[in-house]
């Protein structure tokens, strides 16, 4: 099967790469490969569903840029294709006093980065938005939503197949190898010829990424989190997005409360490490993944600088009580029978070597191939503006022909 481009990856930014490069150019033999049975499996599908503003992303970083870009692309989309989502807001809350400094910057950060209608609000204010929240100082985001990604996602498979992409599920990719000026793309289910190659994978990006000979660095390592959900009689607790300054001692962002498109509320999550790159649950063992990840150098070196806050989180994930406790801190009213066991969902973090865990977006590529190398948070936001990225570095790499659409 021969082809002018494959994707690997059948998630959110997979799809709308696909998405996009056929829009640009219509007589493109594409294929999009997938290695699950369905769409969005993974990232894509074990979100929180959040559409989110931009406020938090360094300015001038990827992040930001295409957050912001994508949000609007996002809103647009779902409008032309009757995809239901709410701008439901976000409230971003300072408990403390030591806070306030904090949000400040992230306010700051929040406009330098264009997000729209950002305000500030005293504590009598949250308490009129969100009733039952405690806070004395808070960002309040107008901008912020929510929405079914994978009900997005099923709507990019959509356009792909009606722009006549090969849509190829249950075909996971074993290596690659440079032919005559092609790339081959390998799998048990059949081996797919491509001019050139674009991977969009996720919790696999760095292994795909050495298989083309690249650098080793950033590597992935899947951190679980576990939501709690509310039961169906205390959802009057919640009424929009509810989120926690950033704390700098801490490498994630912390427990929040998440409205859903169905009516849930999510609560969470917790921020563990995952005992194998696709262990949704606790028992989910893969011993030769798990001893990559816990002998990396730089998993080591980011434990043992943050081994306390590390083994409140695992309490956490053992001890309904104790994940209340945090979450009480907002909603002080809430009770360990308040809540049921909820999804999980794995973040594939990118980490380098030193420690240091990737803050932003990462592309890379070599001879016949552009890799996404990490699009973690707010990857499904931004997918759309992701897409068009990624789209211009192939035009720039491959030879697509003449985009019609630009």
């Amino acid at each position: 099967m021969r082809y002018d481009i494959a994707i690997v990856g059948g998630g959110l930014v997979g799809l709308a790469t696909s998405r996009e490069l056929l829009l640009r150019f219509p007589g493109l033999k594409l294929a999009n490969v997938e290695k699950e049975a369905t769409w969005h499996k993974h990232q894509s599908g074990h979100n929180s569903g959040v559409i989110h503003s931009g406020i938090y992303y360094k300015p001038g970083s990827l992040k930001a840029k295409l957050c912001v870009e994508g949000r609007k692309l996002l809103w647009r989309y779902c409008d032309e294709k009757g995809i239901a989502y709410r701008g439901v807001g976000k409230l971003i809350v300072a408990t403390e006093a030591e806070e306030i400094p904090r949000l400040m910057d992230l306010f700051e950060r929040g406009k330098a980065n264009g997000v729209e209608n950002i305000e500030l609000v005293d504590g009598a204010q949250i308490s009129e938005r969100e009733p039952h929240c405690r806070g004395i100082k808070a960002i309040f985001s107008p901008v912020t939503g929510i929405v079914d990604y994978r009900e997005v996602a099923r709507a990019y498979a959509d356009d792909v197949r009606a722009m006549g992409g090969d849509l190829f599920l249950s075909h996971e990719i074993t290596g690659f190898r440079r032919s005559g000026g092609a790339t081959i793309l390998e799998s048990p289910a059949g081996e797919l010829e491509a001019k050139a190659a674009i991977t969009c994978a996720g919790l696999y990006s760095d292994k795909l990424a050495r298989m083309t000979g690249g650098r080793s660095d950033p590597k992935i390592v899947p951190f679980r989190g576990d939501y709690l959900i509310l039961k169906p009689e205390k959802r009057y607790l919640v009424k929009g997005n509810i989120y926690p300054v950033p704390d700098p001692e801490f490498p994630f962002l912390g427990v929040h409360f998440t409205p859903r498109m169905d009516g849930e509320v999510w609560l969470g999550p917790n921020a563990v490490l995952a005992f194998a790159r696709e262990g949704y649950r606790f028992f989910d063992v893969n011993p030769g993944e798990l001893l990559e990840s816990v002998t990396y150098p730089g998993f080591m070196k980011l434990a043992m600088k943050y081994w306390q806050t590390g083994a409140g989180e695992m309490y956490r994930d053992l001890s309904r009580t104790a994940y209340v406790k945090a979450l009480r801190r907002y909603i002080p009213e809430l009770q360990p029978e308040d809540c049921l066991p909820g999804p999980s969902g794995i973040r594939a973090q990118a980490m380098t070597s030193d420690g240091s865990l990737v803050d932003d977006f990462v592309f890379d590529g070599a001879e016949g191939i552009v890799h996404v190398r990490n699009a973690p948070s707010p990857g499904a936001t931004s997918s759309l503006a992701i897409g068009r990225y990624v789209a211009d570095e192939a035009t720039k790499r491959f030879d697509l022909g003449t985009p019609a659409n630009v």
